[in-house]
């Protein structure tokens, strides 16, 4: 180890090497990232004023545009610095933090994600006490809960990462910094990591699924039961808003993590991390905008106002 130099900082090798591609890719990238920040700001925004959306859902939905904003400004930013940069470089630091930030919003937004389910199986299956189930102080506590569970889950497997040694190389052919792309430039055993990434990270993740995929099958079962088609129809319509979203970045994120380590590089790879990573926080204000009426309603009287 003493011969051994100490990498200070990380080439991101992005998504190509060319000089033109990169600029096309800037200008495709730069209004996505813009439409993610309007978008959710205008959910927000409108859940704020209108006093018809001030119910539990929306509370969740108005924690899910900010978190979305949050999430996407962890990479995008300097993904697209890197896109006209010369020199694409990142500290070590600052791949430290930014896989912490990720981190942090990913365990989030999954714990938030199962909350939102919650929410729809109490409306949907206990409708006589929703309000008892679902009350502002049990919606603030599950935020509070889902918030502080992925700050735990990302400080643990950061502190374990600070005490990695890396000496090179140094290419991380990835546009952002991940945490198994880091691991494999480790010149220090990662056995301790990848063992809090299986125990710590995967049992949060998967406990929160199963209370995703268990509401649903009660949500489900409820829906089957509803005589009517209209009844069948109303129940399903305010949860495939929420379901579109839980396919997107949680299908994405289990496709992206599942994968062998030798694996990670490739361009299906960084197509995949597209999609959660950059396309989801801006599709998530769009597929509720769509699929809600209320919302509709709420943005149509905002600008005539």
């Amino acid at each position: 180890m003493e011969n051994q130099t100490t990498v200070a900082e990380f080439v991101l090798l992005g998504l190509s090497d060319d000089r033109t591609i990169q600029v096309f890719l800037f200008l495709v990238f730069l209004p996505i990232y813009l439409i993610t920040l309007v978008g959710n700001m205008l959910i927000m925004v409108v859940i704020r004023i209108d006093p018809q959306l001030h119910t539990p859902m929306y509370f969740f939905l108005s924690n899910l545009s900010f978190l979305d904003i949050c999430y996407s400004s962890v990479t995008v930013p300097k993904m697209l610095e890197n896109l006209l940069a010369t020199k694409k470089t990142i500290s070590l630091g600052g791949c430290i933090a930014q896989i912490f930030f990720f981190t942090f919003m990913v365990g989030t937004e999954v714990f938030l994600l199962s909350a939102m389910a919650y929410d729809r199986y109490a409306a949907i299956c206990n409708p006589l006490r929703y309000s008892t189930i679902i009350s502002h102080r049990i919606c603030v506590q599950m935020v509070l809960g889902a918030w502080i569970s992925g700050f735990l889950d990302s400080l643990v497997n950061t502190l374990f990462l600070i005490n990695l040694h890396f000496c090179g190389p140094s290419y991380i052919n990835h546009f952002s910094c991940e945490l198994p792309l880091l691991l494999q430039l480790s010149c220090t055993s990662t056995f301790a990591n990848e063992m809090v990434i299986l125990t710590f990270s995967m049992t949060l993740g998967f406990a929160s699924l199963l209370l995703i995929v268990a509401s649903y099958v009660r949500i489900i079962g409820t829906i089957l039961m509803i005589s009517s088609s209209e009844g069948k129809q109303k129940a399903f319509s305010t949860c495939v808003s929420h379901l579109s979203v839980v396919l997107l970045f949680c299908g994405a994120a289990i496709i992206r993590y599942m994968r062998p380590a030798s694996g990670y590089s490739d361009t299906s790879d960084k197509l995949v991390s597209i999609q959660y990573s950059i396309l989801t926080p801006m599709l998530n204000p769009i597929i509720y905008s769509l699929k809600n009426k209320e919302v509709k309603t709420a943005v149509r009287k905002l600008f005539k106002k």
